[in-house]
């Protein structure tokens, strides 16, 4: 016992916690009592019915046990992803050259190759966006040439890798490699994320960074509970009325790392560095309160906050920071010895080193320049969209289109090859009612899951109500389309439904009499088996209506009357 005494204050979560394999759904991790079993008045205060010492389950899911099987398939379904982001990435092109807004980027980062990995023309003052995107386009353009494959490779493995992070992590939060391989299916069938691995832009490198760094925390919470699982086992759990230290937390580490290359690659990443701090505060809490601590609020703000500020705000900005080695290493960078605070000040915060006031000078010149990208100031374009039109993908963005003499081989007197982003509608058209059941399951059921997957929507989202001005473009929504099939993939689980639950093991003598079976808790027989039709059929749905799309999601070539049948809205044309 000594051995574990001390693991557990110095937070150690080597020890094996056993898992129940019965879910609990808990907002932020607040404990449910399990289907078919009386309530516990004592449950969450460290103690049993029968006084002997209770060890609360550390994890509200059933954690996968088929890792084999699950890397098999997570494998399988990246490995079809990636044929769909590679196949024919080279088209289209603009006579060679890049399209829409692949027009700052590409040429870019194809100048930081032979200038130090920074950009030393300011470009009409439109190089606006951090290094690290345009960096990895670069590496892409180093190993394939300037041309369509090369400026988007770097576009394509990301967009690869994103999909395996989204069965990862839906397998993770449902404790299904099933439902994984559902949430992989989908995100491969979505059209943003296809179009957006395609093309040389900057938002599918911030949503690559965002999204590992929701895995970390969601590991992050895993590990909180298994430690405070094992105070709790040990009866310390009331050492301190704060609670106990949990250590050193890496994932949550991680997290921060993964955030501060967010914005490195876009300024964008901010908003999901305060939402996620927000949550990983808030989680703490939650946790404390499961287990019972005194006072949970007060425990989470003296025990944890201090180190979530340094892991979710200062790893980031020293991250962020580390991106910019070339830029801080050249004599030539936009603004490199433009020293000042602020625009227009030379001698402000005179102690602060020449380098850091340099780039606060060209930070500050970037911001002026978005605060002046707005409708009022005569900045308009045709495929512009708002907010509110995003979550049901209303107002797409067509990147390419050509016709006429330049485009044959349709089978037609008049062919058509265009490049649209728009999101799959068998997904995007159901985001309101599938954003509806997560509120109402947060407020009926308490399940965290639909919790942590709202403030990820809602981080690439709200902000950008608060200049309704700004130019906008549906591009802009990216970072919305894996918590949407996340939130879809829950959905699918519910209707799905579990298998008959096993009781967790009893904490001080023989396992009791199994509970009588709830059928709320689990489908048997057909009613499974009907909860399967209908997953599968929609799966298969979003499959055959992402086929159709293919077409305008990578320039390929139709016919005139083809391309007037794909647009479904007035609102596409």
């Amino acid at each position: 016992m000594t051995t574990a005494r001390s693991a557990a204050a110095t937070g150690d979560a080597s020890a094996p916690v056993p898992r129940p394999s019965t879910p609990e759904h808990a907002a932020f991790g607040r404990r449910a009592t399990p289907p078919g079993t009386a309530p516990s008045r004592t449950r969450l205060r460290g103690t049993h019915e029968d006084g002997g010492p209770h060890r609360p389950s550390p994890s509200p899911e059933a954690a996968p046990t088929d890792r084999l099987r699950g890397w098999i398939t997570t494998l399988v379904i990246t490995a079809i992803a990636g044929v769909t982001r590679f196949v024919t990435l080279g088209n289209p092109t603009d006579a060679g050259t890049p399209v829409f807004d692949e027009k700052h980027y590409a040429p870019q980062a194809w100048q930081m190759l032979g200038g130090g990995w920074i950009e030393d023309n300011p470009g009409y003052e439109l190089v606006v966006h951090p290094p690290l995107a345009k960096q990895l386009m670069a590496l892409g353009q180093w190993m394939f040439g300037y041309d369509g494959f090369g400026w988007r490779f770097a576009s394509a493995v990301a967009g690869t890798v994103l999909v395996l992070l989204i069965i990862r992590i839906a397998r993770r939060m449902t404790g299904s490699t099933m439902l994984g391989a559902v949430a992989g299916l989908l995100a491969t069938a979505d059209g943003v994320l296809t179009v957006s691995s395609r093309t040389a832009l900057l938002d599918i490198f911030l949503t690559v960074f965002m999204v590992a760094a929701f895995a970390c925390l969601l590991r992050d919470r895993e590990q909180v509970l298994d430690r405070m699982s094992l105070v709790a086992a040990e009866g310390r759990i009331h050492d301190s009325a704060f609670g106990p230290r949990l250590g050193f937390r890496w994932w949550r580490f991680g997290a921060g790392v993964l955030l501060g290359l967010s914005c490195a690659a876009k300024w964008g990443g901010l908003y999901y560095v305060a939402f996620f701090g927000l949550l990983c505060v808030m989680s703490d809490v939650a946790a404390r309160r499961r287990f019972g601590v005194r006072r949970p609020w007060a425990g989470a703000l003296v025990r944890d906050t201090p180190a979530a500020l340094a892991s979710l705000v200062l790893v980031p900005l020293l991250t962020y920071l580390g991106s910019w080695w070339a830029w801080f290493a050249s004599e030539v960078g936009v603004d490199r010895h433009a020293v000042g605070w602020k625009i227009g000040t030379g001698g402000d915060f005179a102690f602060v080193p020449d380098a850091l006031r340099s780039l606060w000078y060209y930070s500050a010149h970037v911001l002026e320049f978005h605060e002046h990208l707005t409708n009022s100031a005569g900045n308009r374009h045709p495929w512009e969209s708002k907010p509110w039109t995003w979550p049901m993908s209303l107002r797409p963005l067509l990147y390419y289109f050509a016709d006429g003499d330049k485009v044959t081989g349709c089978g037609s007197d008049k062919c058509v090859s265009a490049m649209m982003i728009v999101g799959t509608p068998a997904m995007w058209w159901l985001s309101l009612p599938v954003a509806a059941w997560a509120v109402w399951r947060i407020a009926t059921r308490r399940d965290w899951r639909y919790t942590w997957i709202l403030v990820g929507y809602a981080a690439g989202y709200l902000p950008w109500f608060l200049n309704l001005d700004r130019q906008m473009y549906f591009f802009y929504s990216v970072g919305l389309a894996p918590f949407l099939i996340l939130a879809i993939t829950l959905v699918l689980g519910e209707i799905l439904g579990t298998r008959r639950p096993h009781p967790p093991p009893h904490p001080t003598g023989p396992a009791p009499a199994p509970p009588a079976p709830d059928p709320r808790a689990y489908r048997p027989g057909e009613r499974r088996r009907l909860g399967l039709a209908i997953v599968c059929g929609y799966v298969a749905l979003v499959i055959a209506n992402y086929v159709w799309l293919w077409p305008i999601l990578t320039g390929g070539t139709i016919s005139e009357a083809h391309w007037q049948m794909e647009l479904w809205l007035p609102s596409w044309r």
